[in-house]
């Protein structure tokens, strides 16, 4: 499944926000036009193969790099990796406590 196809799913459950940094693999204007509903500006660079190029901030799109990063610091914790919490409110705090931890280090 796609990326955008699990977004789709999740668009109700979004908060706000005034930013969507996304990559190419949410490129798709029914995508574009759910977040313009929801008033959220969209920076996600086009596809390779699209017909009309829509622009995006690149030097915000570059900031995107720090929360890959993040997520990749937490999957080195094993109990955030595999989820071995089953409880979402147990699941997420131990994605604060590895958070509080990391930002410390």
């Amino acid at each position: 499944m796609s990326d955008y196809k699990g977004a789709a799913k999740m668009l109700a459950a979004f908060p706000k926000a005034k930013t969507l940094l996304a990559d190419k693999g949410y490129d798709a204007d029914w995508f574009r036009d759910a977040l313009a509903a929801r008033k959220i500006t969209a920076c996600i660079p086009s596809r390779a193969n699209r017909k009309s190029v829509i622009p995006h901030d690149p030097t915000l799109y570059k900031k995107r790099h720090k929360i890959e990063n993040m997520f990749g610091r937490l999957k080195d914790w094993r109990r955030i990796h595999t989820r071995y919490d089953r409880c979402a409110h147990t699941y997420f705090s131990s994605i604060c406590i590895a958070a509080a931890v990391i930002f410390w280090m």
